[in-house]
């Protein structure tokens, strides 16, 4: 059985980007009932003013109580616990039988549109790389595909109902109707017959894969602002990272960066996640050499 979620998976998604945490590994690897999983829990996080990256450092400093395989949004399937092994989510009995991910709440049409198809794809990629079929678990308890709420409904263990409001709240909100987990579940089973006839059945990887890019929107801008106190937790890019192939970065030290120092802005590049990046130049003269940075690497309060 392959091991964990690598960045060669197929996406779903053109802005998705798929990875394995490297903290994983201090997870305790405790086995399935019947050595492999049986399906998968869809649960979401219910906190509406985190990030997903926010969500996985929670999560490290908590696993002793709490951990799920897995964190979804709108442009990332980050994979945090290898899925040969159980994880502590739903309670028992299901944290013996499934694997479990969580879905971060995102604030926008797009990005919930995003997301839903990212958690289908990643719950049919599961399904078929363990040769698993598609059951909805909704009606009978027994089944492959499972709701949190389902879980507490017909197993026990646990008292959750999610992703329920979460889906009717966001399906209301942007598309004028309440979205449903039996909605999602014909989701994951049209992304689940696509990925048999793919070709990619249990796992295989095929060569004609072709790498993501994140999606990028761009605004021109007229703004100074200086290096923050962090700014070398962040590098300088040709281009905005990962939104094109070839994008190549530099390093602090040829610029002569320092702490406070200003830079000059005259182009934002906005991701489908909401993370901005700025063009930046380190003189005022507007032929000087351009370069893209985090935001998080300046202080824009100027």
């Amino acid at each position: 059985m392959p091991a964990a979620l690598t960045t060669t998976l197929p996406v779903k998604t053109s802005a998705t980007q798929q990875s394995h945490h490297p903290f994983g590994a201090a997870f305790q690897k405790n086995k399935y009932r019947n050595g492999k999983p049986e399906g998968v829990v869809v649960h979401e996080t219910a906190n509406p003013n985190s990030t997903i990256y926010n969500e996985i450092a929670y999560m490290k400093k908590n696993y002793s109580a709490a951990f799920v395989h897995t964190f979804v949004d709108a442009s990332r399937i980050i994979n945090i616990a290898n899925t040969n092994y159980l994880a502590w989510g739903a309670g028992y009995p299901a944290n013996a039988r499934y694997v479990q991910f969580e879905q971060v709440r995102v604030h926008s049409k797009s990005a919930f549109a995003h997301e839903i198809a990212n958690a289908a794809y990643y719950t049919a990629y599961i399904l078929n790389r363990y040769g698993l079929t598609p059951n909805d678990a909704a009606y009978d308890g027994k089944g492959t595909v499972w709701s949190h709420g389902a879980v507490s409904k017909y197993l026990g263990g646990t008292n959750h109902t999610d992703p329920t409001a979460y889906y009717s709240s966001m399906g209301k909100t942007y598309f004028g109707a309440s979205y449903t987990f039996a909605q999602f579940y014909q989701l994951v089973k049209t992304t689940y017959d696509n990925l048999q006839t793919s070709g990619s059945a249990h796992g295989a990887i095929t060569s004609s894969v072709k790498k993501s890019y994140d999606q990028v929107s761009y605004a021109s801008a007229d703004s100074q602002a200086l290096l923050g106190d962090n700014y070398k937790s962040y590098r300088l890019y040709n281009h905005v990272k990962n939104s094109r192939a070839n994008v190549k970065k530099y390093a602090w030290s040829s610029v002569a960066a320092k702490v406070g120092k200003k830079v000059y802005i005259d182009n934002i590049g906005t991701k489908d996640n909401g993370h901005d990046w700025y063009r930046i130049r380190f003189s005022s003269d507007t032929n000087a050499k351009k370069y893209w940075v985090y935001g998080a690497a300046l202080n824009l309060e100027q």
